[in-house]
Protein backbone atom coordinates (compact mmCIF):
# COMPACT_ATOMS: atom_id res chain seq x y z
CA UNK A 1 0.00 0.00 0.00
CA UNK A 2 1.47 3.13 -0.88
CA UNK A 3 1.14 6.30 1.63
CA UNK A 4 1.66 9.73 0.92
CA UNK A 5 2.42 12.37 3.49
CA UNK A 6 2.26 16.26 2.94
CA UNK A 7 3.86 18.99 5.45
CA UNK A 8 2.44 22.32 5.38
CA UNK A 9 4.98 25.30 6.20
CA UNK A 10 5.29 28.92 5.89
CA UNK A 11 8.33 30.61 3.81
CA UNK A 12 8.90 33.75 4.30
CA UNK A 13 11.34 36.08 1.94
CA UNK A 14 12.61 38.32 4.28
CA UNK A 15 12.07 39.49 8.60
CA UNK A 16 9.97 42.32 7.46
CA UNK A 17 6.97 39.50 6.48
CA UNK A 18 7.36 37.98 9.28
CA UNK A 19 4.65 38.13 11.62
CA UNK A 20 6.11 40.90 14.97
CA UNK A 21 6.22 37.66 17.45
CA UNK A 22 8.02 35.58 15.05
CA UNK A 23 10.63 38.39 13.70
CA UNK A 24 11.37 39.11 17.73
CA UNK A 25 12.44 35.68 18.52
CA UNK A 26 14.45 35.49 15.41
CA UNK A 27 16.49 38.65 16.29
CA UNK A 28 16.60 37.00 20.05
CA UNK A 29 18.24 33.83 18.09
CA UNK A 30 20.70 35.96 16.49
CA UNK A 31 21.54 37.81 19.50
CA UNK A 32 22.47 34.40 20.90
CA UNK A 33 25.16 33.70 18.36
CA UNK A 34 27.32 35.85 20.45
CA UNK A 35 27.29 33.37 22.84
CA UNK A 36 27.63 30.50 20.52
CA UNK A 37 31.17 28.74 21.29
CA UNK A 38 32.14 26.84 17.76
CA UNK A 39 35.77 26.75 17.30
CA UNK A 40 36.25 24.38 15.29
CA UNK A 41 32.96 23.70 13.18
CA UNK A 42 32.96 27.50 12.84
CA UNK A 43 29.33 27.58 12.40
CA UNK A 44 27.45 29.09 15.23
CA UNK A 45 23.71 28.41 16.14
CA UNK A 46 21.74 30.46 17.97
CA UNK A 47 18.31 29.32 18.84
CA UNK A 48 15.57 31.20 21.41
CA UNK A 49 12.33 30.14 22.84
CA UNK A 50 9.15 32.17 23.64
CA UNK A 51 7.47 29.98 26.70
CA UNK A 52 3.30 30.79 27.51
CA UNK A 53 4.51 32.86 30.12
CA UNK A 54 5.56 35.16 27.60
CA UNK A 55 9.61 34.68 28.88
CA UNK A 56 11.89 34.88 26.13
CA UNK A 57 15.52 32.85 26.95
CA UNK A 58 17.96 31.44 24.45
CA UNK A 59 21.09 29.60 24.25
CA UNK A 60 24.10 29.14 21.65
CA UNK A 61 25.64 25.44 20.78
CA UNK A 62 29.27 24.58 22.36
CA UNK A 63 31.59 22.65 20.93
CA UNK A 64 34.35 20.40 23.54
CA UNK A 65 37.63 19.30 22.37
CA UNK A 66 36.93 16.21 23.46
CA UNK A 67 34.38 15.65 20.48
CA UNK A 68 31.89 14.42 19.86
CA UNK A 69 31.82 16.23 23.40
CA UNK A 70 29.28 18.92 22.49
CA UNK A 71 25.94 20.69 22.31
CA UNK A 72 23.32 21.77 19.55
CA UNK A 73 21.48 25.47 20.65
CA UNK A 74 18.16 23.78 20.62
CA UNK A 75 19.31 21.17 22.61
CA UNK A 76 21.11 23.39 25.02
CA UNK A 77 17.95 25.38 25.15
CA UNK A 78 15.48 22.99 25.45
CA UNK A 79 17.10 21.13 28.75
CA UNK A 80 17.22 24.27 30.41
CA UNK A 81 13.93 25.24 29.83
CA UNK A 82 12.35 21.53 30.30
CA UNK A 83 14.79 21.55 33.76
CA UNK A 84 13.95 24.92 34.96
CA UNK A 85 10.29 25.86 33.87
CA UNK A 86 8.81 22.44 33.59
CA UNK A 87 5.05 24.06 33.53
CA UNK A 88 5.55 26.66 31.19
CA UNK A 89 5.56 25.18 27.78
CA UNK A 90 7.64 26.03 24.80
CA UNK A 91 5.54 27.81 22.22
CA UNK A 92 7.73 29.16 19.76
CA UNK A 93 11.30 28.45 19.07
CA UNK A 94 13.65 30.24 16.49
CA UNK A 95 16.40 28.78 15.31
CA UNK A 96 19.59 31.17 13.40
CA UNK A 97 23.08 30.06 12.62
CA UNK A 98 26.34 32.01 11.41
CA UNK A 99 27.52 31.53 8.75
CA UNK A 100 23.98 31.71 7.18
CA UNK A 101 24.34 30.85 3.69
CA UNK A 102 20.85 28.80 4.01
CA UNK A 103 18.07 28.45 6.82
CA UNK A 104 19.28 26.89 9.74
CA UNK A 105 17.02 23.54 9.99
CA UNK A 106 17.92 21.49 13.17
CA UNK A 107 19.52 18.47 13.31
CA UNK A 108 17.96 14.41 13.60
CA UNK A 109 18.58 14.61 17.54
CA UNK A 110 17.58 18.17 18.10
CA UNK A 111 14.07 17.22 16.22
CA UNK A 112 13.56 13.93 18.22
CA UNK A 113 14.41 16.41 21.70
CA UNK A 114 11.80 18.66 19.97
CA UNK A 115 9.15 16.25 19.51
CA UNK A 116 9.42 14.82 23.07
CA UNK A 117 9.22 18.66 24.37
CA UNK A 118 5.84 18.67 22.21
CA UNK A 119 4.97 15.00 24.00
CA UNK A 120 5.71 16.12 27.71
CA UNK A 121 4.01 19.65 27.28
CA UNK A 122 1.10 18.30 25.47
CA UNK A 123 0.95 20.97 22.89
CA UNK A 124 2.96 21.81 19.24
CA UNK A 125 5.97 24.02 19.71
CA UNK A 126 6.15 26.74 16.41
CA UNK A 127 9.77 26.00 15.09
CA UNK A 128 11.24 29.05 12.78
CA UNK A 129 14.06 28.15 11.16
CA UNK A 130 15.63 31.05 9.80
CA UNK A 131 19.20 32.05 7.56
CA UNK A 132 20.45 33.80 4.46
CA UNK A 133 17.22 36.55 5.17
CA UNK A 134 14.48 34.21 4.53
CA UNK A 135 12.55 31.96 7.22
CA UNK A 136 10.21 28.37 6.94
CA UNK A 137 8.07 27.45 10.13
CA UNK A 138 6.32 24.91 10.79
CA UNK A 139 3.25 25.32 13.14
CA UNK A 140 4.73 21.82 15.17
CA UNK A 141 7.72 20.31 15.40
CA UNK A 142 6.51 16.84 14.71
CA UNK A 143 5.97 18.03 11.35
CA UNK A 144 9.83 17.96 11.26
CA UNK A 145 10.06 14.34 11.97
CA UNK A 146 6.97 12.58 11.23
CA UNK A 147 8.40 8.95 11.51
CA UNK A 148 9.83 9.32 15.13
CA UNK A 149 10.99 7.65 17.31
CA UNK A 150 8.72 6.16 20.95
CA UNK A 151 9.85 4.11 23.80
CA UNK A 152 6.25 1.97 24.18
Amino acid sequence: MEKRLEIDYRHYASLDEMPAADRSLVEEALRALEKAHAPYSRFKVGAAARLRSGKVLHAGNFESEVYPAGLCAERSLMFYIQTNFPDDPIEALAIASDPSERECYPCGQCRQVMVDVERRQGSPMRVIMYGASTASVVEMASDLLPFTFILD
